[in-house]
């Protein structure tokens, strides 16, 4: 099968790779989709983020069931032509974490893309208890969109968000056009989207935000007493500080973005994080019991009835041929981007 194999930071090569063979407990699935996360760029550009070379990245993605492990077909759980979507973490469901139904925050896990291979590859074997089957007529290019879609709900719900609520998102890359749509379905009063790009802000009303904001000033200019909920998915240092600064009196703030660099907080932030009684939470992954969490299923569900939209979102569909260079693009912010997706068997809609 075709690969894009990575052999070292931004040595990305498309390789013919043995097809994977399925154990008894697992299938053969043939990606339909596969997106590009913001955490691929680093992990394929940048000295000492990925682990083992040489690796093959992409952990968001949905396919189709082409082969069966002996107990799997045995079981009848899943059965070739199933879409299925795969959520990325492998829990050891061994630990304390996982025999509380908190997988994740699995203390021994295996992950697609990173500590084993990935789906920038036209098939990947997936361990039987990470199939999401999924119904035959949802896009499938949606299913490989439903690792964002369910990172930004299982953040909302660390929170106290509660209708009525005003919602601030910082960052309006997927998850947090997603982070929008959540804070709406459960009844937000109003959502400021905050992003520097002009293109994304328009990309967040599209989302659904009643307000933009692309400056720190214009946010603090609409916050007025703060927002009850703030949402931060930027992962910048300078949008942690934001984040606590437009929260309100005993207000939520929560952090999905992945920082790069130290993050600190200003005298002055952090006296408004005491005086206001803020609430800082993080928010890891997407995962609940039963595995892989309602999170996943409530957006299977917010996606087939047409409520949380997707489509809009994507600005790339791509073949193998071009993970190399559009993740040197990526990482040059040479090209607008939103939700990448490569299509390892040509799935085009």
């Amino acid at each position: 099968m075709r690969a894009a194999v990575l052999h070292a930071p931004g040595d990305i090569r498309l390789e013919q790779v043995p097809v994977p063979e399925p154990g008894p407990r697992e299938v053969l699935v043939a990606v339909a989709a596969c997106g590009v996360c913001g955490s691929d760029i680093p992990r394929m550009l940048q000295p000492g983020v990925a682990y083992d070379l040489p690796l093959i990245c992409g952990h968001e993605f949905s396919g189709h069931v082409r082969a069966l492990g002996s107990e799997v077909a045995a079981a009848g759980t899943v059965a070739v032509g199933d879409l299925v979507a795969v959520p990325p973490l492998v829990p050891c469901r061994h630990c304390a974490s996982c025999v509380r139904g908190e997988f994740s925050l699995c203390e021994d896990y295996d992950y697609f893309g990173s500590r084993r291979p990935g789906a920038y590859a036209e098939y990947v074997a997936v361990p039987e208890g990470n199939l999401l089957v999924l119904p035959a007529d949802l896009d499938p290019r949606a299913a490989a969109m439903l690792d964002p879609a369910a990172i930004a709900l299982h953040a909302i719900w660390r929170t106290k968000l509660r209708a009525g609520h005003r919602v601030a998102v910082i960052g309006a890359g997927p998850i947090g056009l997603f982070a929008i749509q959540w804070a709406l379905l459960q009844g937000a009063s109003e959502v400021l989207s905050v992003d520097v790009s002009e293109q994304k802000a328009a990309m967040a009303l599209e989302a659904g935000a009643t307000h933009t904001a692309t400056s720190p000033e214009q946010a603090r200019g609409l916050a007025g007493a703060g927002y009850d909920v703030v949402i931060e998915s930027a992962g910048a240092p300078a949008t942690a500080d934001q984040a606590v600064t437009l929260a309100a009196r005993h207000g939520h703030a929560v952090f999905i973005g992945i920082p790069h660099d130290p993050v600190q907080l200003p005298k002055k932030t952090f006296s408004t994080f005491l005086r206001r009684e803020v609430t800082l939470y993080g928010a890891w992954n997407s995962f609940s019991a039963p595995f892989p969490g309602d999170e996943w299923r409530v957006a299977v569900r917010a996606m087939s009835e047409g409520r949380l939209q997707w489509k809009f979102m994507i600005t790339h569909e791509l073949g193998l041929e071009d993970v190399a260079g559009t993740m040197r693009q990526l990482g040059e912010r040479s090209v607008f981007s939103s939700k990448v997706l490569f299509l390892p068997n040509g799935d085009r809609p």
